[in-house]
């Protein structure tokens, strides 16, 4: 096999219809971390919120459907928009971290994996077509593409399809102001061997520092002291992500494009988890004040506002939204190099550094190993 690249060959996704904004939230009571209530005005914590995260509105999935469910409709949308076979496929990689979480149940359902749940609602015969999960917080959609770019490239793969899919608003405590970043959703690729060419997947880089940072999302009782029972849910320090992030993300995405060999100047989008606006924008300098220069107005796209944070939905879907033309005032063409980049509970961190094809190799088969 000879110049063997991971070429990005469809995406799909799922955003719930269920719109959840802002004022959703003005009548709840909101405790602090150690149990006092929140003596800010509702009001006025969600207008420090929205300057903060830039987000506002969210979407919640419909109370019959699961993680899984999203999963599979994203992977259905990939599969129809492109006339790939899904028997063709070699690998389903799941990326999620709660597994399917009923509504108000807050337990959580992994078994069997919500990769195999998927290749069972496709219908897919095929033994060969081996289904997983990857809990790695976060940037677990992006984890997943590194993992399929390492199967396709040892020419253990031709076709792998990586899905990021979570209900993260079924596993936050209603009585914590963090609740409101959360969002549910999925988004799918597929990724394919293409021979031959100088697009795909050209490099990436990925960290996990867990010394001091392994605890900075976890799982914790409720904040409110009258609301105490066995169940867990999602807490953060959120400062401390904050920070976490602007020290490492921009290296790791400057040691990804180092390893492709591309400058930073030959970037025409980064595509960041969407976990916090102001957040976003603070990594986007901070990796471009390493190369001396001033981030390029548009480079980076955001759907944080409309859709929240979905954790490993986030990217997946704004690269669908993007490639279908639904992204108002961003497009890519052949040759443009894209930046991957996500930070989440570990603490891990990934980037990944991507060159557009020829539009003939994302249609499903042409020029395919």
């Amino acid at each position: 096999m000879s110049n063997i690249k991971s070429v990005i060959v469809a995406t799909g996704s799922y955003i719930p219809p269920r719109v959840i904004e802002n004022q959703h939230f003005l009548n709840h009571s909101f405790f602090e971390k150690d149990g006092t209530p929140q003596a800010r005005k509702n009001e006025e914590a969600i207008e420090k919120f929205k300057a903060i995260t830039e987000i506002e509105e969210r979407r919640y999935a419909e109370d019959d459907l699961n993680a899984s469910d999203l999963a599979f409709l994203a992977a259905k949308d990939a599969l129809e928009s492109s006339g790939i076979d899904a028997e063709e496929l070699d690998y389903i990689v799941v990326a999620h971290n709660f597994g399917d979480v009923a509504k108000g149940s807050n337990r959580v359902d992994m078994i069997p994996t919500l990769a195999s749940r998927v290749k069972h609602k496709l219908g897919i015969i095929n033994p060969d077509c081996v289904a997983y999960d990857l809990p790695f917080g976060c940037p677990g959609w992006l984890q997943g593409m590194i993992q399929a770019d390492y199967f396709i490239k040892s020419g253990d793969a031709k076709k792998v399809l990586v899905i990021g899919a979570e209900t993260l608003s079924r596993i936050v405590d209603p009585h914590d102001k963090d609740t409101m970043i959360y969002a549910d959703g999925a988004g799918a690729t597929i990724l394919a061997a293409v021979a031959d060419t100088d697009s795909g997947v050209l490099s990436h880089k990925a960290q996990s520092h867990t010394v001091d940072q392994a605890y900075f999302l976890r799982m914790e009782p409720s904040c409110n002291p009258a609301h105490q029972s066995d169940a867990r849910y999602l807490k953060m320090d959120g400062r401390k992500v904050y920070e976490y992030a602007l020290t490492h993300v921009p290296k790791v995405m400057k040691a990804a494009l180092e390893k492709a060999g591309v400058e930073a100047r030959e970037v025409k989008k980064v595509l960041v988890h969407q976990a916090n606006g102001k957040m976003d924008e603070a990594i986007l300098k901070r990796f471009f004040k390493l190369y001396n220069a001033e981030a390029p107005a548009g480079i980076m796209p955001m759907t944080i506002a409309k859709l929240g944070n979905s954790s490993v939905a986030t990217v997946p879907t704004l690269l669908d939204l993007i490639l279908k033309g639904e992204m108002e005032g961003h497009t890519v063409k052949a040759g443009d190099v894209l930046l991957f980049a996500s930070v989440g509970a570990g603490m891990n961190i990934n980037a990944m550094v991507y060159r557009m094809p020829h539009p003939k190799s994302l249609s499903g088969g042409e020029g395919l190993a």
